[in-house]
């Protein structure tokens, strides 16, 4: 049966971030749940069931461009897809550099692709970013590349892994996740003028430590002596950037697209190169 209130699909849906952010927006959306995994899928689905919160799993592997197409055909199937909110991506821990690359930039590249292709009118998109964009160092960064994400994407991945092993091989997964990121920013940004031919929105979002599952994993690797650094010394709360993602989803920032919102607890504005580089030298 066709939705009437709009269908709005969450990646990543069984982590912290997106079955926080699926519990605000199941409130007025028919929700489309996607992730990699069918056990913590559906697991995420009945505690949102548990809440009055109807949600339906769909497993989806996000590097499969094909698998990402039936995804989205899926959903508009449903109903006009109003909202995309992708929060799936791995870090430094959970992957090799190009395992990352894949998921985080790729992955992002065929979520975009596949729904603007089934996006109804007015329809917005926000992609998770991470802090690590802004703190990624610029010269390392092939920015000239990113371009082909509209004509070659695995061309891209490929200079983008090749990027990653001019350095050490220890240092390769955390060098992958910020130049993943700083790609997401930068693609969001490009994105806009496409995304807005259709009456659309698209922003990034960029988090800092959050107390979620991923971020605990990363802070005994960086993240939690990241926090010295910020004006506000803890781990973001789950419910503080899902609250932020779904009114990004939402309706009410209208004017709001092209851009990338950092919310990070103030590290990036309490943190200077010499600080970043003795954290780098103490990692190793």
């Amino acid at each position: 049966m066709a939705s009437e209130r709009g269908v709005a699909v969450i990646t990543g849906g069984a982590g912290g971030m997106g079955l926080a952010t699926a519990r605000i927006m199941g409130r007025d959306h028919d929700l489309v749940l996607t992730d990699v995994g069918s056990e913590r899928l559906d697991k995420a689905v009945a505690e949102l069931a548990a809440l009055g919160i109807a949600a339906e799993p769909y497993t989806c592997d996000i590097t499969g461009r094909a698998a990402v197409l039936r995804l989205a055909q899926h959903a508009a199937a449903r109903g006009p897809v109003v909202a995309v909110v992708h929060t799936a991506g791995i870090s430094p821990q959970m992957g090799s550099a190009e395992t990352i690359i894949k998921v985080n930039a790729l992955g992002t590249i065929n979520v975009a692709d596949a729904f603007l292709a089934v996006a109804a009118e007015g329809f917005r998109l926000v992609n998770v970013a991470s802090m690590a964009a802004h703190l990624a160092p610029g010269l390392l960064m092939p920015e000239r590349a990113y371009r082909y994400a509209f004509t070659d994407p695995l061309r891209l991945i490929r200079t983008m892994v090749r990027r990653c092993r001019m350095l050490p091989e220890s240092t390769r997964p955390g060098m992958a996740y910020s130049m993943s990121k700083h790609f997401v920013v930068w693609y969001s940004k490009r994105l806009a003028a496409r995304v807005g031919a259709r009456g659309g929105r698209v922003v990034s979002v960029s988090p800092g430590s959050f107390d979620t599952a991923m971020g605990r994993l990363e802070e005994r690797s960086g993240a939690g002596a990241m926090l010295r650094f910020a004006a506000l010394k803890r781990f973001g709360k789950v419910e503080e950037i899902a609250e932020l993602l779904a009114f990004c989803a939402s309706e009410k920032p209208g004017y709001l697209t092209g851009a990338d919102i950092l919310c990070d607890g103030g590290v990036v504005a309490g943190i200077s190169r010499r600080d970043l580089l003795a954290l780098a030298r103490s990692s190793q």
